[in-house]
């Protein structure tokens, strides 16, 4: 009998991990404690599927936390591998103005998922769906919520993290692997929104309105995209790519300060020479000069004060650094992503649990960062790839051995 591969849970990770397992090798199952498989997967595509993102591979793992524990694994599988191994599926991909890398436009998320799908049915892999993973027996087999138990050769598991529990990322194992001596931390919100005290008027009139063509710091952090004004404070691409530098800063205290750039595609020099140059009023200077949209202009009035707003010195610095107090982020169900899990320490290199040999794990669940843009799914894909390979690589020489 070959070895057996349990995968506990069936994100995307886990459908790479197993797609690129060597069937000749192993037998390979997937246990799932859905209905479905890929629910997550499919959330991500609701707005528009971003698969991954352009760029050379010492670009692309510049953008993960720790870097360190993505690296091996996207130069084992990078975004290019990606897109060839989906086209081979029937999965054709282009790249956006932005640099992401979408399905072609006909193409949609379900039939992603299908085209995966198919495939590990095509090379023998099992899915066992509504299999709740509970912990282990008396007698060292895996449990599971049914009554069914098992025990593998190689054990991987692919849990997720904390956001969107409707999908079943609800973390259920942390305790479990605690239990087993494996070092993990509570999930924190991550690619999320934060909490804005906004002056009452301002959010009146310009909730739900974008701020477009930005660029925000924290930390020496910098994003450029665009936030949106809710009701509760600040979401969107450019704050979602800062949102670790903001949360570490709010593990040491409640609030902490970020910065806009309104303008970054004027220098303060030639913001400060329009001010001073014009013979219209500030305001219509602003918007006239240097084309500031009435909610940026607003967002000005709202945070200065009379005399810093008249200034023309004092308003250019705030034009090119506006700081906005940010709180509390967005709860883990209203978050992209999680922090937390399995912390990197815990794993070797090849994602093998110190405590507990022949045990895996990979995607979500492991403590990593990335923003959005397609990082955070090409670095699952990649966790999955990189350990296919190892897994393989040690069954092959196994294989020898006998």
């Amino acid at each position: 009998m070959k070895p057996t591969i349990a995968i506990i849970g069936g994100g995307p990770s886990a459908l790479l991990l197993a797609a690129h397992l060597d069937p000749t090798l192993y037998t390979v199952t997937i246990y799932e404690q859905q209905k479905t498989l890929g629910r997550k997967f499919l959330v991500a595509g609701k707005g528009g599927f971003n698969l991954t993102h352009e760029g050379t591979v010492e670009d692309f793992v510049e953008h993960y936390v720790p870097r360190e524990l993505l690296s091996s694994a996207i130069k084992a599988f990078t975004p290019s591998d990606l897109r060839e191994w989906l086209a081979e599926r029937g999965i054709t991909t282009y790249i956006g103005s932005s640099g992401r890398v979408f399905p072609t436009q006909e193409i949609k998320p379900i039939e992603v998922l299908q085209a995966i799908l198919d495939y590990l049915d095509q090379i023998g892999v099992s899915i066992k769906y509504q299999e709740q993973w509970t912990g282990w027996g008396t007698d060292g087999r895996f449990t599971f919520a049914s009554g069914h138990t098992l025990e593998a050769t190689h054990t991987v598991f692919a849990l997720g993290g904390g956001s969107w529990r409707i999908t079943g990322s609800d973390g259920h194992w942390l305790s479990i692997l605690a239990g087993k001596g494996v070092r993990v931390s509570p999930f924190r919100a991550v690619n999320c929104g934060f909490s804005v005290a906004w002056d009452d008027d301002y959010l009146d009139s310009y909730s739900g309105q974008p701020i477009k063509n930005i660029e925000v710091t924290h930390d020496q952090v910098r994003s450029t995209g665009e936030l949106t004004i809710t009701d509760y404070g600040l979401e969107g691409n450019a704050i979602y790519a800062m949102s670790y530098s903001l949360q570490q800063a709010l593990q040491e205290s409640n609030t902490t300060v970020l910065t806009i750039d309104l303008k970054p595609m004027l220098t303060l020099n030639e913001i400060t020479d329009r001010l001073t140059s014009s013979t219209l009023s500030i305001s219509q200077t602003l918007i006239k000069k240097i084309k500031l949209s009435s909610v940026k202009l607003a967002l000005l009035k709202s945070t200065l004060t009379k005399e810093e707003y008249l200034n023309i010195e004092t308003l250019a610095l705030r034009i090119k650094a506006l700081p906005i107090q940010v709180s509390s982020p967005r709860s883990l169900d209203e978050a992209i992503s999680t922090l937390g899990g399995v912390a990197p320490s815990a794993l070797t290199r090849h994602l093998e649990l110190t405590a507990l040999p022949h045990h895996y794990c990979i995607g979500e669940m492991v403590d990593w960062f990335a923003p959005t843009g397609g990082y955070l799914l090409q670095g699952c894909f990649s966790m999955g790839v990189h350990l296919a390979n190892y897994l393989n690589a040690l069954g092959k020489n196994n294989s020898v051995q006998l």
